[in-house]
Order: structure tokens, then sequence, then C-alpha cells
């Protein structure tokens, strides 16, 4: 019979479990010997206040307004205060200053929603073209695929 717990943190805030992104349940099963053995099953759900958006091959002149209108979409659909806009930067190969003035628009909506920015999967060359302007601080950076 499935047991849900809730965690410490939980009980002494007054939160419940339904609200953090993760569930863990215990389970009692019993063996050939009749013996109970506790197993745990996390069950990971992408959190209701996180939007992700696959940029383009090449994020330049051509591909940024539509890539900025798109972003302003997500960002509206997103809770003030609390939300995170992902861009998926795992297929984008080439970004040039005007994709870089677009990311640091999408960058600035967000601050005034009090949101965040994460880039996820961004090539070495646009962290270091990041690093460079000084614009590594404005936004999460995730490493590879998650």
């Amino acid at each position: 019979m499935p047991r849900a717990t809730r965690p410490a943190r939980f009980a002494r805030r007054g939160g419940t479990a339904a609200s953090c992104n993760f569930l863990r349940t215990r389970r009692l099963s019993s063996d050939a010997a009749g013996i109970k053995v506790a197993s745990k099953t996390v069950v990971m759900s992408p959190p209701l206040w996180e939007k992700t958006l696959a940029a383009p091959q090449a994020l330049g002149l051509e591909s940024r307004t539509l890539f900025r209108r798109e972003a302003a979409a997500l960002q509206d659909a997103l809770p003030e205060g609390s939300g995170r806009l992902v861009i998926d930067l795992t297929a984008t190969e080439a970004v040039d200053s005007a994709g870089l003035g677009a990311l640091m628009l999408i960058q600035r909506r967000a601050a005034e929603k009090r949101q965040t920015v994460c880039l996820r999967g961004a090539n070495e060359e646009l962290r270091f073209l990041l690093v460079l302007t000084k614009l590594d601080d404005l936004f999460e950076l995730e490493v590879g695929r998650v």
C-alpha cells in the first residue's frame, strides 16, 4: 500500500508535497520470505512555472524578430514573479550581434516581470561571447542537454 511522505522542509514551512515538483512515495513490499522491504520512488514532473523555447539554428538578423515574438508569448503565459523561460540552444550553431541583442531584450522583459531566463545547451563560442560582453551574469547557464 503506497504511503506518501512529506519532506520535512515542507512541514516546517506549512506547504504540501503537491507544491513542489516532485513526489516521494514509500512502498512496502514483501519478499519471498515475507519480510517487508521499503523502497523509495521519486516521480519528477516539469514545474508549471517553466516554459521552453527552442532557438533557431542561426540566431541572427533574419530570425530575431520571430524568436522574440515567440519568447514574449511564452513569457506572457508564465506567472509574474516566479516564471522561468528556458531557451534551448542545443541546435543553434551561430549567434550574431542581432541574436545577442534579441537574447538581451528577452532577458530585460523577463526582469521587468521578475522572471528568470535560462540558456540551455549553449555552445562554447556563445558562452565565451557572453563572458566577453559581461552578459553571462544576466542568464542562468545550463551546459548540455537535460
